[in-house]
C-alpha cells in the first residue's frame, strides 16, 4: 500500500461567506496541491471538503496520514461519526447533524483508505499547514479552482 501524507485545510471569509479549501497531497518525491472554492459557505463546510477532496483524488487504497488543523474535522471523523450513524445521523442532543452530506462523504472516503488523522496548531510553525492556508485563502478570496 501507498503511504501518503494529506495535508488538509479550509478558509472563509466571514462565516458564512466566500470560502476557499485546499490540500496538499505527499508521496514520496512526489507533490500535488488542490483547492478550490464556493461562493458562499462556512469555514467547517470548507475544512470538510478539503479533506473529502483530498481522499478522493487517491485513485487506489493507501495508507493516509491526515494532517488538520481542524478539531472539529479530526474529532468528527474519529469519535463522533460512528454514533452519529447510529442515531440517524443525530447528534447527542437529538438534532439533524450539520454538515451531514460532507460527512457521510468523508466516512465513505475514508473506508476505502488506512487512514490516521492527526491535528496540527493552525497558523503556527507547520510548513505544511501554513502552505494549505495559503492556498485555501487564495482560492476564498480569489474565487480560484484547480483540480
Amino acid at each position: 500500500m501507498k503511504k501518503i501524507r494529506l495535508i488538509t485545510d479550509g478558509s472563509c471569509l466571514g462565516n458564512p461567506g466566500p470560502g476557499g479549501w485546499a490540500c496538499i497531497l505527499k508521496y514520496n518525491e512526489h507533490v500535488k496541491e488542490m483547492y478550490g472554492y464556493e461562493p458562499q459557505t462556512t469555514n467547517n463546510r470548507m475544512e470538510l471538503t478539503a479533506a473529502v477532496r483530498g481522499l478522493r483524488a487517491l485513485k487506489e487504497p493507501c495508507e493516509v496520514t491526515v494532517v488538520t488543523d481542524s478539531e472539529y474535522v479530526k474529532n468528527g471523523i474519529t469519535k463522533w461519526v460512528a454514533g452519529w450513524k447510529r442515531n440517524g445521523w443525530k447528534t447527542s442532543t437529538k438534532e439533524p447533524v450539520k454538515n451531514k452530506e460532507l460527512w457521510e462523504e468523508l466516512d465513505r472516503e475514508t473506508a476505502r483508505h488506512k487512514a490516521q488523522w492527526q491535528w496540527t496548531k493552525g497558523h503556527a510553525d507547520d510548513a505544511e499547514n501554513n502552505r494549505c492556508d495559503e492556498l485555501a485563502q487564495a482560492a476564498a478570496r480569489q474565487q480560484i479552482r484547480k483540480p
